[in-house]
Formats: structure tokens, C-alpha cells, sequence
């Protein structure tokens, strides 16, 4: 990438994405910092100057992202880089989801990173260039209980992303999936939804990991900034990988996922192979 890029980020009110925004910006670039309520990001402007553009954004709202993306590419003049970190968690047993709140949250972690995609694709398309970097989770490769919903999620972008990859690699725009471990944010804390149903059955299994969950916020091993380098720094490499791991619990998870997997795989290989058809 060129020495200035123009960067565009969702959910820049705290957390990965206030990082990332403070980190591009602290290094020459100019960015488009959004979030739903735009006054927890008009800071940035009076601090960055005309490099930082505070911008509303909803990704559920495609009028809100339509308009955003257009204020972005008339100022900017392009979009070389689109993080899509808007997203937050919800703890429940998959029995005790509430039907409203599961699809509230798939409309923002899986169909509004949709919506600002289609947005911003088709002015990378004619330029035949572009990041896209899409923040996913170490639970977009391993699911554990109380957070199912927000793992399926997880795991909906990622095959998004692994299917753009292949769509946009020969566009030359480059697709990475950011699998963040545990990062001090208010991920686990004030940005958390639950369900208020809490079954006995439960307890033991979804009961004590959301509490867990909860318990372990303030006290998460990643640091946001650093996490912003990582970030920063496979942008502007010219092969970008598709995953991204963050953080050494990330790494020692998706390691252990691996190993259960290749595990399973080949204990039932056997069984496997035994429905192919027989050739003659």
C-alpha cells in the first residue's frame, strides 16, 4: 500500500476499533472513524485535524452505511482499506436464546458487514485494489458453550471471507479474517448481551462459562493497541494472509481445535471412505 492509505472502520467508539483508528491515524493515514452514535468519535477529528472523518454509522441501517461510505469516497476520494469491527457478544444456552435478540445480533455481526461490503466493493473493483480486513474471533474457529449464537456468527464470516478471498483475490483485493483472542475491551463487559433466561439444566455447562465470561473482563491477556499493529503492519505487506491470529491464547486454542479435528478425521477415516462408490 502507499505511504498515505484511506481507511475506513466501523465500530470506532472503543475497544479494536478506536485502536486501530488511533494507530492509522498516528501514522499519516487518513480515516473515516465511524460508530452509531457519532459524538463518541468527534474526539478523533479535533485531535487528527481533516485526517480523521467522524462519520454516523449503523450497519444495520443500509441508508446509514449507503450515506457513510458515500461521505468517505467524496472526501477521501477512494476506500483503500474497509475493517469491518462492528460486532459485539451474547451469552445464552442455545435453548434459552431469545428468537428477537439472536437475530439482532446476526444483523449486525454477519448482514451489516454484508451491507458495508457491497457498499464499498465497487469503487475497490474499478480500481482493481483494496484491503479488507474483517474481525472475526479465535470462536470464529472453536465454539464453546453460552456463546453459540455469537460463535455461529463467527463462523458465518469467516466462510463469507473465505469465499470473497477467492472472489476478490484476482481483482487484487486482498481478504483477511482477524481471529482476535482475549483482548482488554469492553467485549466481555459493557458491550455483552444476555439472555435474562437462565435454566437450571444449564447450569453447570452455560450457567458457570457465562459467568466466567463476565468474570474475566478488565483481566484479558491481549492488548488492543498491539493488536492494532498486527493489524497494521499485514495491510501494508503485499501478500496478505487470510487468517490472522491474535494473541498467544488464540494461537494455543486454534492449535488444540486442529489437533481435536485431524484427530476425529482420522480415527473415522474407514468410515469415511466407506460410502464412495465402488469403481469397477
Amino acid at each position: 500500500m502507499s505511504n498515505e492509505t484511506h481507511w475506513l472502520i466501523t465500530g470506532c467508539s472503543s475497544g479494536l476499533g478506536r485502536a486501530l483508528a488511533e494507530y492509522a491515524l498516528d501514522r499519516g493515514n487518513r480515516v473515516a472513524v465511524t460508530a452509531r452514535d457519532r459524538a463518541t468519535v468527534t474526539g478523533l477529528t479535533e485531535r487528527y485535524g481533516d485526517r480523521a472523518l467522524a462519520l454516523e454509522l449503523d450497519v444495520t441501517d443500509p441508508a446509514s452505511v449507503a450515506a457513510a461510505v458515500q461521505a468517505c469516497e467524496e472526501t477521501f476520494g477512494r476506500v483503500d482499506v474497509l475493517v469491518n469491527n462492528a460486532g459485539y457478544g451474547y451469552l445464552a444456552a442455545i435453548e434459552e436464546g431469545e428468537d428477537a435478540a439472536v437475530r439482532a445480533l446476526y444483523e449486525t455481526n454477519v448482514h451489516g458487514v454484508v451491507t458495508v461490503l457491497k457498499a464499498v466493493l465497487p469503487g475497490m473493483r474499478a480500481r482493481r485494489s483494496g484491503r479488507i480486513i474483517n474481525v472475526s474471533s479465535f470462536g470464529g474457529l472453536a465454539a464453546f458453550a453460552a456463546t453459540g449464537y455469537y460463535h455461529a456468527t463467527k463462523f458465518a464470516l469467516e466462510g463469507l471471507s473465505e469465499s470473497m478471498h477467492a472472489e476478490l483475490a484476482p481483482l487484487g483485493i486482498a481478504v483477511t479474517i482477524v481471529e482476535p483472542g482475549g483482548l482488554r475491551t469492553q467485549w466481555a463487559g459493557a458491550s455483552m448481551r444476555q439472555s435474562p433466561t437462565r435454566l437450571a439444566d444449564y447450569e453447570q455447562t452455560a450457567g458457570k462459562r457465562r459467568d466466567s465470561t463476565l468474570a474475566v473482563s478488565g483481566r484479558q491477556p491481549g492488548d488492543p493497541a498491539r493488536a492494532a499493529a498486527a493489524i497494521a503492519a499485514i495491510v501494508d505487506t503485499e501478500a496478505p494472509p487470510l487468517r490472522l491470529l491474535l494473541g498467544s491464547d488464540a494461537l494455543a486454542g486454534a492449535r488444540a481445535r486442529l489437533d481435536r479435528v485431524r484427530g476425529e478425521i482420522d480415527a473415522n477415516e474407514a468410515l469415511t471412505t466407506s460410502v464412495d462408490l465402488v469403481q469397477a
